[in-house]
């Protein structure tokens, strides 16, 4: 019996099949599709943008830096969780990508420099704060993150373009969304001002050891605000390198706990504020070559009229600045002004 064909030739049961599998594959698309708005949405959501800081700025702006051609972008950690009224920066990074895409500098501020701080909005809008010489995370509490900002940019003469504020909740959801990250101490550690309790040996670290472990200052090292960032760099390192362990950047299953870890607790600028635009930030990172990427500490000495803190070390401090304010030279960090490459990770 001959099958009957179509006018196009082909059986009508191949037909049949094809459209059927074509419907199906055309529905699991659609699925994949809204699955993926979803999700993005979702991590979208997440974000809040800061538009006090951006009102706050624009109000200062004939005060300001001019804009560079290097990417600058201001990474403070805040002491916040769950909200307080009197909440400070408890770390402050400034990340700056050269134009030419081949050097990134990473540069602490300790929070302990005193510094000249600006009159500033108040994050409430209620009126502005005096200028005051403080202690650098004082600004935060002042006039939140732009007054961090303007606090900065005087004293470094280099625009801002960029901020985000991260919280310790964040903090802590990221840490255990990538499975904890494993630390080695030399020997007992305790400071209960955080929480901080480890014996000697290698710990894997939850998120809110984690936490603990980064705060850690008055009772673990000397006690300085540059060792404990010396620990921050070293915790940092390792849960980079610990996200990038088992695939976790490359499987969407476990990808997205993390980024929704990340951006669950982050405030951002209008310019940072959705996925696409921190996952260019990214990849502008991951495009710097190994030995392009610096970390770097500004370079301060014990304040000599305040006990337990610091004041720039004049000439290095400047040598720093004026680095930052120019055209980033290849290579290793200059001498006096901070650490030499160190390799992402």
């Amino acid at each position: 019996m001959p099958v009957k064909r179509s006018g196009g030739g082909r059986p009508r049961w191949l037909l049949g099949v094809t459209g059927a599998l074509g419907l199906a594959l055309a529905g699991a698309l659609l699925l994949t599709l809204g699955a993926t708005w979803w999700l993005y949405r979702s991590l979208d959501d997440n974000i809040t943008t800061d538009h006090a800081a951006a009102d706050a700025l624009e109000a200062a702006s004939s005060d300001r830096p001019p804009v560079g051609t290097a990417r600058t972008v201001l990474v403070i950690g805040s002491d916040r969780e769950g909200g307080h009224p009197n909440e400070r920066s408890d770390t402050v990074v400034l990340l700056r990508l050269a134009a030419e895409g081949d050097r990134a500098d990473v540069v602490h501020v300790p929070r302990d420099l005193v510094v000249d701080i600006p009159r500033c909005a108040r994050p409430d809008g209620e009126g502005h704060t005096p200028p005051t010489r403080a202690q650098f995370n004082w600004a935060f509490q002042f006039g939140g993150a732009a007054c961090t900002i303007r606090t900065l940019e005087e004293l470094i003469g280099v625009r801002i373009d960029h901020h985000m504020v991260v919280d310790f909740s964040g903090f802590v959801r990221f840490v255990d969304a990538v499975g904890g990250v494993e630390v080695e101490v030399a020997r007992d550690e305790s400071d209960w001002h955080v929480g901080h309790d480890l014996t000697a040996g290698r710990h894997l670290l939850d998120g809110r050891q984690a936490l603990a472990y980064v705060r850690a200052r008055q009772l673990v090292g000397d006690g300085s605000d540059l060792n404990r960032i010396a620990r921050q760099q070293e915790f940092f390192g390792l849960l980079y390198a610990r996200a990038r362990a088992d695939s976790t950047l490359v499987n969407p299953a476990r990808l997205y706990p993390v980024l929704e870890a990340a951006t669950s607790s982050l405030t951002t600028d209008a310019g940072l504020d959705s996925p696409a635009e921190l996952y260019a930030l990214a990849r502008r990172m991951r495009e710097v070559p190994r030995d392009g990427l610096v970390f770097r500490t500004v370079p301060v000495l014990p304040h000599p009229d305040h006990p337990n803190r610091l004041m720039l070390d004049g000439g290095p401090a400047e040598g720093l600045f004026t680095e930052l304010r120019g055209p980033v030279p290849g290579g290793g960090g200059e001498p006096g002004t901070g650490e030499g490459p160190v390799a992402p990770g």
